[in-house]
């Protein structure tokens, strides 16, 4: 199996679509219902969804990655774009698990999280 994209959605789409076009950079595609960016192999698009109103009650329940090598200067760039930070870049192990693993949280408008890490590499 393979994950393939992500759907968010939100009873303001045109506002999350303002802000994940300031921090991911123009989308992929739009049609009437929804606005996609292609981030590797994967996709996250933004719709409105009637189930949906409001800000998330609970931002930390689902948490959706990006993975990038250069963490730090994603951080800056997306900080830069506006982006609400959560976490600034951290690492959650100690120096002999071996090399730094970085995160860094961001949350959106409606406060979903999504995070900045550096590879998993193979598992």
């Amino acid at each position: 199996m393979k994950l393939s994209g992500i759907l968010i959605g939100s009873e303001d789409p045109a506002r999350l679509v303002e802000y994940y076009t300031k921090v991911l950079g123009a989308p992929a595609f739009t049609d009437p219902g929804y606005t996609t960016w292609q981030l590797g192999d994967g996709w996250v698009s933004v719709g409105g969804h009637d189930q949906v109103s409001g800000k998330s009650a609970h931002p930390g329940r689902v948490i959706w990655n990006i993975e990038t090598p250069t963490v730090r200067e994603d951080f800056e760039r997306f900080k830069a774009a506006g982006a609400t930070v959560v976490q600034e870049p951290y690492d959650p192990g100690s120096p002999e698990d071996g090399p730094e693993m970085l995160i860094a949280t961001f949350a959106d408008p409606d406060d979903n999280y999504f995070q900045l890490m550096s590879p998993m590499g193979e598992m």
